[in-house]
């Protein structure tokens, strides 16, 4: 069985190369992310404190989708809204305790990949394979703007830039599980390098 962490800050493309990487090892991707913007679209939707909706929540991942009390959310939970939620959802500890159980739970009886902010420092201290994805908030900011786009979203760059920023901040600068480095990760900088260049990369450190 293998455990694959991969963190790094909102935009940083963990997702789409953790997908690729899953792929081509034949194992389980788990979008971390997602299970936190899930509480944050059901926080928003129901208008109530997280809190109190925490204990009853059921999200599961069936094929790379996100499924929210029943229903398929993988779409609604990539607005800019959501997004922001995710941050402030996330640095609520009874909601880290209760997904990074599940998280674990997950990574008990199959070989996964998981991506997120403390995956390799916090979910899987002993994970086999550990990457930090990293890219200048710059960057980052112009390939959401291009994902959006695509989606038919529209938010200016400069408005996407400032909430990576804080992201990151909020994100670096929370008191349980900040994002960070972990000192066994191995860090690799997507700035210049294409999807596939990326996962080039990482699978030859883990063949």
């Amino acid at each position: 069985m293998m455990r694959v962490a991969v963190d790094g800050p909102s935009g940083a493309g963990k997702s789409t190369i953790a997908k690729k990487i899953a792929g081509a090892l034949d194992i389980e991707y788990i979008d971390t992310g997602a299970m936190y913007r899930a509480v944050a679209l059901k926080a928003i939707r129901e208008d109530v404190d997280v809190l109190d909706i925490i204990d009853d929540i059921r999200i599961e991942l069936e094929n790379g989708k996100i499924i929210l009390d029943g229903e398929d959310v993988s779409g609604l939970i990539r607005t800019p809204e959501v997004t922001m939620m995710a941050s402030s959802v996330s640095a609520v500890p009874e909601v880290r305790t209760k997904l990074v159980e599940l998280q674990r739970d997950m990574g008990r009886t199959q070989s996964v990949i998981m991506d997120g902010r403390d995956i390799g420092t916090n979910v899987f201290t002993d994970a086999e394979y550990k990457f930090f994805m990293t890219a200048s908030p710059e960057e980052r900011a112009r390939r959401r703007v291009l994902e959006q786009q695509e989606k038919g979203m529209t938010q200016r760059y400069e408005e996407v830039l400032e909430d990576i920023q804080t992201r990151d901040y909020n994100d670096s600068h929370r008191a349980l599980n900040p994002l960070r480095q972990a000192d066994d990760a191995i860090l690799i900088d997507t700035d210049g390098l294409t999807i596939d260049g990326v996962v080039r990369l990482i699978l030859s450190y883990i063949k």
